[in-house]
């Protein structure tokens, strides 16, 4: 139980980062960061039990799809950041969207790595800790502090974190 509660927390640090560059939009509010994280927790549990279904019907290591879909999700996250620079409400409610389906995605991965032995625990695990993650770096970002931080660099680190999650997930699959 403890190696998926540790998944759940590792790849959910991308959160702090996308919290992070939120906070250091002035129109963002920190009520639509808990309404994000609100959505989120209810995908997690839904990614949980789609995971339990989905399990089954995967013909090769479900190791090689979670390890490209976050080494995928990690290169989107870096490349969104550049297309949409979060100019109006419109990319909130994308970026809250992008962050519940990529916590989703990331819980039905998680799910699936330690099947059958997967209990609730690991959406809990990563909604609370998308949650916790995001909420401390948006009050971070409103301090004089980190304001100093270019929003590219939190979106690269994000990335990044996802990208290194599933190189991990390839790793364990070849044996590396």
């Amino acid at each position: 139980m403890f190696m998926p509660v540790l998944s759940g927390l590792i790849v959910s640090v991308d959160a702090f980062f996308i919290g992070l560059s939120l906070g250091m939009q002035e129109r963002c509010r920190f009520l639509y960061l808990a309404i994000i994280n609100a959505f989120l927790f209810g995908l997690c549990i839904a990614g949980f039990f789609l995971a339990g279904q989905v399990y089954e019907l995967i013909p090769i290591d479900p190791d090689l799809i979670v390890g490209f879909a976050f080494i995928f999700l990690g290169l989107w996250t870096i490349v969104q950041y550049f297309l949409f620079k979060y100019r109006s409400k419109k990319t909130f409610v994308l970026v809250g969207l992008v962050m519940s389906i990529e916590a989703m995605l990331i819980t039905m991965g998680i799910t699936i790595i330690f099947m059958p032995n997967s209990t609730l625990i690991i959406p809990i695990t990563v909604a609370l800790a998308h949650f916790g993650y995001s909420a401390l770096s948006f009050y971070l970002a409103r301090t004089k502090h980190v304001k100093r931080i270019p929003p590219a660099v939190s979106h690269v680190i994000s990335g990044l974190a996802l990208i290194i999650y599933g190189l991990m997930a390839l790793f364990v699959e070849f044996g590396v």
